[in-house]
């Protein structure tokens, strides 16, 4: 498959998103996704980063019938079954490591950060406690020691921030060149 039909399969499993609800927010998948990203350019992240907040939940959207689920807050593993999706299309690790990652940034942030669990809306908490918890202190300490850490951390806190009803940022066919731009790099 070209990079265009690539990155076309990619927007495309995102598109199924705008009327689907993202679990217990008051916006749609699509607008989470859409809000993430923005904010990510907003703070001229690094283009991975970028691709890695408009996709971090695509496994919500493109899991296979019959996924376990959370007890109706989504699809369990979300972050593992988008990170191979992203693979299998051609994305490259700085991307898909960071999908499948933005869980473990919630449960080291909900250990090391104070207030940080306080401030998860129900539906987050709701998640936390189907993905593990908050991390042990070993599990923090591991995490930490990671080189993609400080984008880890900033791609979770967009995706906590990306919640906003009716607000306006960028469409997919914004991202359409980033993507294309990213999968025919060497």
């Amino acid at each position: 498959m070209i990079a265009n039909d690539r990155a076309l399969a990619a927007l495309n499993g995102l598109s199924t998103g705008s009327g689907r609800g993202y679990i217990g927010e008051p916006v749609s998948q699509l607008e989470h996704a859409l809000q993430c990203a923005a904010l990510a350019r907003a703070a001229k992240a690094a283009p991975e980063e970028v691709l890695a907040a408009l996709f971090h939940d695509i496994g919500h959207l493109i899991a296979p019938e019959g996924s376990s689920e959370m007890d109706g807050l989504g699809i369990l593993l979300h972050e593992h079954l988008g990170a191979k999706w992203l693979a299998d299309l051609g994305f490259k690790p700085s991307v898909w490591a960071l999908v499948a990652s933005h869980v473990d940034a919630k449960r080291y942030l909900a250990h090391r950060k104070a207030g940080y669990y306080a401030a998860l809306s129900e539906a987050s908490r709701g998640t936390l406690a189907f993905q593990g918890g908050p991390m042990s202190e070993s599990e923090a300490l591991e995490f930490e020691a990671h080189p993609q850490f400080a984008a880890k951390v900033r791609l979770r806190m967009w995706d906590e921030a990306a919640k906003l009803p009716d607000h306006e940022v960028p469409g997919l066919e914004s991202y359409q060149g980033l993507i294309r731009e990213h999968m025919e790099s060497p």
